[in-house]
């Protein structure tokens, strides 16, 4: 089992409690922290448009297709990134609320994800060659941590983030 805890951070705090680092099921428990199943969380979007969100997450971003059910009020197309499921819902009956306008500092609540990457330039370079214009261009967040954001057809913010510093 995983849980759903920063376990660099927790084992110091537990090595000096119990003398040797715990085992994390037994921690869990203890804590009454959530045990996961797999170690990432998938994500559900409700979209305006199957169609143009199919063409930007599968066809531009190139996530990788992995089917489409009829779901309870409408139809469901799963993604894959990673080990994450990405999925975009077409409702029968289109919610009348869009996202909140202005990024993520225009609303709260879930504003953006983010999408780990190897080559954020590289990446960046084909997908405004695809005509994908960065809603934030590329920019260095912290020392070795490069950001760069986008925004689908519906408004909805896609960070990319690459990582050359000590993890």
């Amino acid at each position: 089992m995983k849980t759903c805890i920063n376990h660099g951070f927790l084992s110091g705090q537990f090595e000096g409690v119990f003398g040797q680092t715990a085992k994390w099921p037994l921690v869990t428990r203890m804590l009454g922290l959530p045990q996961v199943s797999k170690d990432s969380i998938d994500l559900g979007i409700v979209v305006t448009d199957e169609k143009a969100a199919l063409g930007f997450y599968r066809d531009q971003l190139g996530l990788e297709w992995e089917g489409e059910l009829p779901v309870p009020g409408g139809r469901m197309y799963r993604l894959k990134c990673g080990t994450t499921v990405i999925k975009l819902l077409k409702l029968n009956r289109t919610p009348e609320a869009k996202p909140a306008a202005g990024g993520i500092v225009g609303g709260l609540g879930y504003r953006y994800f983010t999408i780990s990457v190897p080559d954020i330039r590289g990446l960046m370079a084909q997908l405004e060659a695809k005509g994908i214009k960065p809603t934030v261009s590329i920019t260095e967040a912290r020392p070795g941590v490069t950001i760069a954001m986008v925004t689908d057809p519906d408004g909805n913010t896609v960070e990319f983030l690459q990582n050359t510093g000590s993890k």
